[in-house]
C-alpha cells in the first residue's frame, strides 16, 4: 500500500460514525469510505498527549501494520498524519472476541479448537515470514471477523509488535500480558520469534479446558512457574482431551526456545492439519462452562481498571509505580492496558486496591483463579484488611458503605422488575456498558439497548416477578467507587399461570458522582431456566 500523500486530511475521505471505543489517548469510531461506501473502524490518536517515544512507537504500528495482509489478520488501509491527530483505518471487524462466541455456540469440540488455533497460527506464521514478532497474544487480541457462522478469526493489536531480521534474538524489553510471558522474556534472556508461540500454546490450552496453565495469586509465584515450565494435565478435564492435542501443547510450552515448535512446524502437526482424523468432535460443556467464569472474571477486572483509571482517586494508596524512567502504560487498541518497557525488572510496577475485609481480600485473590489480570503487565496487589479499613476511614463506614451498594443493586433490580425505565436511566450512568448474552458478546454502551427490552419484552410476558439476590460480594475501590457480585435468582408466573425460575451471575460496578451512586458497566452470564419459559423477560441487566 503506498504511503498516504502528507496533504490528504482524512475528513476528505472518510466520513466518521459512531464511536465503538475509548481509551486514554484514542478513540475508535466507525467510519465509511466516501469513494466507496465501504466501512471501516478509525482509531483517532490524540498525537498532542504523545512523547516523542510515544510518536515512534505509533510510526512503528502503522509500518508492521502496512506490510501485513492476511485474511487472519485486522488489515490497516491507511494511516493519515494530521496537525494534532493520526488516524490508523482498520479493517471494521463486527464478531466480537473469539473466546465470547465459543461459549455462545451450541455446540464446541476439540475439533473447533483446533480450527480456532490453526486460523491463530496461520496470521503468526504470516508475522513471522514478515519479520514481526507481535509479542502480545491473548485472547483479548483474537478478534471474529463478522457476527456470521464459521467468521474468519483475526488477529489485531500491534501495538507491542517489533520488527527482528530473519531468526534474530535480541533483547527488545519487557513487554506483553503476565500469563502469556514466555519464560525467556520473563528471564530477560534474548529472545525472537518463539515468545508468539508460547503464547499460542497457553491460548491452545484455554480452548480446551477453559483455563490457563499457569496460575498463581502472586505474581512471582507465577512467573516461578512459566519460567520453569510448570504446568500439567489434571483429571478429570483433561482426560477426554487427545493425546495429539497434548503433544501440540507441550511443543508449544517448551522452555528451550530453540527446540520449540515453529508456526509452520505447528501447522503441518497431525491435530491440526489431519483434524478430521485426529481431533474428537465430542461437545465439550465443561470448557465452555470454564471458559464463561474466563470471560467474566477478564471483563470485571477490565472494568474495575479502566473505572480506576478514569477517576484516579480510590484511596491514597491506589497508584501505578512504575519502575525504571523507561517505563509507561501503552494503551492498546482493545482498550486495555499493558506495560511496555525496555529494561524493567520483572515485577514491572503495580497497582494496589483497597479490601474492606478478609472475605473481600480473599475474592479478590479467587477471582484471579486461573486467570492472572489477563489484559495488564501489572501487579496487583491487594492491601491488607487494616491498612484498607484505615484507609477508607472506619470498619463501621465499611460496612455502611457495602450496604448502601447492595440497597442500590436492589433498587436498581426493581426498577427492571417493574418495567419502570425512567427510574432505572436515574440509577444508572448514561454511557453504561454491558456484557451480556443478549449483546452476543459485544460490549454495548448507552441506554437504547436496554430500552428496547423495557418497551418490548419487560413485564409483558409475566403476571409478576420475584427476585433475590444471593451471596452479594461488595469490594470498596476508595470511597467512590465500588464493585459487587452475586447471584441473581428470578422468579415469574407466566400469562398461563406457570410458575418459572432463572438464575444468573451479575457484577456491577458503582461510581459516585455528585454524592449519588451510578451502575457504570455490569457483566451477566448467560441465564440457567430451571423451569422452562423465556430467558429474555429480564435479560438486558
Amino acid at each position: 500500500m503506498a504511503a498516504p500523500a502528507a496533504c490528504t486530511r482524512f475528513s476528505d475521505n472518510y466520513d466518521i460514525k459512531e464511536e465503538l471505543g475509548k481509551g486514554a489517548f484514542s478513540i475508535v469510531k466507525r467510519c465509511v469510505q466516501k469513494s466507496t461506501g465501504l466501512e471501516f473502524a478509525a482509531k483517532i490518536i490524540n498525537t498532542k498527549k504523545l512523547t516523542s517515544r510515544d510518536f515512534q512507537k505509533l510510526e512503528r504500528e502503522a509500518r508492521i501494520c502496512r506490510k501485513l495482509q492476511h485474511p487472519n489478520i485486522v488489515r490497516l488501509h491507511d494511516s493519515i498524519q494530521e496537525e494534532n491527530y493520526h488516524y490508523l483505518v482498520f479493517d471494521l471487524v463486527t464478531g466480537g472476541e473469539l473466546f465470547e462466541d465459543i461459549v455462545a455456540r451450541e455446540f464446541y469440540s476439540e475439533a473447533d479448537a483446533s480450527h480456532c488455533i490453526q486460523q491463530i497460527l496461520e496470521s503468526v506464521n504470516h508475522c513471522h515470514q514478515n519479520g514481526v514478532v507481535h509479542r502480545d497474544l491473548k485472547p483479548e487480541n483474537l478478534l471474529l471477523a463478522s457476527k456470521a457462522k464459521g467468521a474468519a478469526v483475526k488477529l489485531a493489536d500491534f501495538g507491542l509488535a517489533i520488527e527482528v531480521s530473519g531468526e534474530q534474538l535480541a533483547w527488545f524489553g519487557f513487554a506483553g500480558t503476565p500469563g502469556y510471558l514466555s519464560p525467556e522474556v520473563l528471564k530477560k534472556e534474548p529472545y525472537g520469534k518463539s515468545v508468539d508461540i508460547w503464547a499460542c500454546g497457553v491460548i491452545l490450552y484455554i480452548l480446551l479446558v477453559g483455563y490457563p496453565p499457569f496460575w498463581d495469586e502472586d505474581q512471582h509465584r507465577l512467573y516461578s512457574q512459566i519460567k520453569a515450565g510448570a504446568y500439567d494435565y489434571p483429571s478429570p478435564e483433561w482426560d477426554t482431551v487427545t493425546p495429539d492435542a497434548k503433544n501440540l501443547i507441550n511443543q508449544m510450552l517448551t522452555v528451550n526456545p530453540h527446540k520449540r515448535i515453529t508456526a509452520s512446524e505447528a501447522l503441518k502437526h497431525p491435530w491440526i492439519c489431519q483434524r478430521e482424523r485426529v481431533a474428537s468432535v465430542v461437545h465439550r460443556q465443561e470448557t465452555v462452562d470454564c471458559l464463561k467464569k474466563f470471560n467474566a472474571r477478564r471483563k470485571l477486572k477490565v472494568a474495575i481498571l479502566t473505572t480506576m483509571l478514569a477517576t484516579r482517586n480510590f484511596s491514597s494508596k491506589s497508584m501505578i509505580t512504575k519502575k525504571g524512567e523507561g517505563s509507561q502504560v501503552k494503551e492498546s487498541t482493545d482498550s486495555s492496558t499493558t506495560i511496555e518497557d525496555d529494561d524493567v525488572r520483572e515485577d514491572g510496577g503495580y497497582i494496589e486496591l483497597t479490601c474492606d475485609d478478609d472475605d473481600d481480600c480473599r475474592w479478590c485473590y479467587d477471582s484471579t483463579e486461573r486467570d492472572f489480570w489477563a489484559h495488564s503487565q501489572v501487579d496487583i496487589r491487594i492491601v491488607c484488611p487494616a491498612k484498607a479499613c484505615h484507609q477508607l476511614s472506619t470498619n463501621s463506614q465499611c460496612s455502611a458503605r457495602r450496604q448502601e451498594i447492595i440497597k442500590m443493586t436492589e433498587q436498581l433490580i426493581e426498577a427492571i422488575n417493574n418495567g419502570d425505565f425512567d427510574a432505572y436511566t436515574k440509577i444508572c450512568d448514561p454511557h453504561l456498558t454491558a456484557f451480556e448474552p443478549e449483546a452476543l458478546g459485544n460490549l454495548v454502551e448507552g441506554m437504547d439497548f436496554h430500552k428496547f427490552y423495557f418497551e418490548n419484552v419487560l413485564g409483558k410476558n409475566c403476571k409478576a416477578i420475584n427476585t433475590t439476590i444471593l451471596n452479594p460480594h461488595v469490594h470498596l475501590l476508595g470511597e467512590d467507587a465500588a464493585c459487587i457480585a452475586y447471584v441473581r435468582l428470578t422468579q415469574y408466573i407466566d400469562k398461563q399461570g406457570n410458575a418459572h425460575t432463572h438464575q444468573s451471575e451479575e457484577t456491577r460496578v458503582w461510581h459516585k458522582r455528585d454524592n449519588k451512586w451510578q451502575n457504570v458497566h455490569f457483566h451477566r452470564s448467560t441465564a440457567t431456566n430451571m423451569s422452562g419459559g423465556s430467558p429474555f423477560f429480564f435479560s438486558s441487566k
